[in-house]
């Protein structure tokens, strides 16, 4: 018989089985009753993020300044 180059081959074992993991926490922000503020310019599904004296859109740049 003639030897395989490159060494023997292995046999398939099959998939792993799934591991079933926790959801992402990005998907929090999508459930109903969240009373974030969205983005008038980007429209549902774009939150402003609030800081101290102000709340800021990353996506387009939109600002609204909070009075004190």
């Amino acid at each position: 018989m003639a030897q395989l180059e490159g060494g023997t081959t292995k046999e398939r074992k099959g998939k792993k089985p799934h591991k079933n993991k926790p959801t992402s926490k990005k998907w929090e922000h999508y459930k109903e009753g969240k009373k974030d503020k969205t983005c008038p310019r980007c429209g549902a599904g774009t939150f402003l993020a609030i800081h101290k004296e102000r709340v800021h859109c990353g996506k387009c740049g939109y600002t609204e300044f909070t009075k004190k």
